[in-house]
């Protein structure tokens, strides 16, 4: 798992802030002190599993004494109807943690099982689904570790993990070439630089520059079979801009390396996922 555990339980402590601002008010007059009781965590419909361990440290936050039982990995497809966890503990401590339990996993397998529908559209062209910097705010680690169990791969995690020249970064500098330039002469040694264009002639200007990843920005895909010509497997090439399921497959085909969409963290939507007494 590419996640700092240590920022998780950060997050987790905020997330239960957030829903218990003094303490669950409905668990500690229904439940005694020491009840304890026993929930599975189930699929209401198909899911792509993601989120497995962060569900566990989300209960033991609350009782680190409860019993965690996985029957599923992350990255796993179940049907509907599965039992893939059981949880047994302080009753008012899982009752307390299960709203967050269950919002978190709800939307990692959201974005894990869009992930994989978009994989499944580009088998065999040799294209890699990535992802971008479209995700929820706080939630970037963990969604970005949902696309990877989808089988998906990220791409930067965030701004200090590549240089990505933009339209905008371009503009300020003056032309791609001044920008690649001054990027070369301050990056860190192992840092990629990237060059997004909008035209095949800003293709060729990227590449002579020195580019290390070429962006193909909301190109028709003749214009990206060009430019795949052109560059002739020199650097990398990634497409990216209004990628959607229906259009994935043609991008692919055009030659390109990866394919950046925004979709599969920003509009995934979250699954049903239960939790019942067993």
């Amino acid at each position: 798992m590419l996640i700092d555990l240590r920022k998780i339980d950060t997050l987790i402590d905020l997330w239960f802030d957030e829903d218990n601002n003094y303490f669950d008010l409905t668990a500690k007059i229904m439940v005694d002190d020491d009840a304890v009781a026993k929930f599975g965590m189930n699929t209401r419909e198909e899911v792509v599993i993601s989120g497995i361990t962060i569900a566990e440290r989300i209960f033991k936050r609350l009782d680190p004494a409860c019993t965690f039982t996985a029957s599923a990995r992350d990255g796993e497809r179940l049907e509907a109807g599965v039992t893939f966890a059981t949880i047994e503990g302080n009753a008012q401590a899982l009752l307390t943690a299960e709203r967050v339990a269950l919002n978190l996993m709800q939307r990692m397998c959201g974005i894990a099982g869009t992930t994989a529908e978009y994989v499944r559209e580009i088998e065999g062209t040799g294209a890699f689904l990535v992802d971008t910097r479209k995700t929820t705010p706080g939630l970037r680690m963990l969604e970005k570790y949902a696309v990877t169990c989808g089988g998906g791969r990220n791409h930067r995690l965030g701004l200090d993990n590549g240089i990505m020249l933009k339209d905008n970064h371009i503009a300020v500098a003056g032309s791609i070439s001044a920008a690649v330039a001054r990027a070369k002469a301050h990056a860190p040694i192992l840092t990629k630089i990237e060059v997004e264009c909008d035209r095949v002639e800003q293709v060729s200007e990227a590449l002579e520059a020195g580019a290390d990843v070429i962006m193909l920005d909301n190109m028709t895909n003749d214009a990206m079979r060009e430019a795949v010509a052109l560059v002739a497997g020199r650097v990398p090439l990634e497409c990216s801009g209004g990628v959607r399921l229906d259009t994935i497959r043609g991008k692919a085909e055009t030659g390109v390396d990866f394919i950046s969409v925004g979709r599969i963290t920003q509009s995934a939507p979250c699954v049903d996922i239960g939790l019942d007494d067993v």
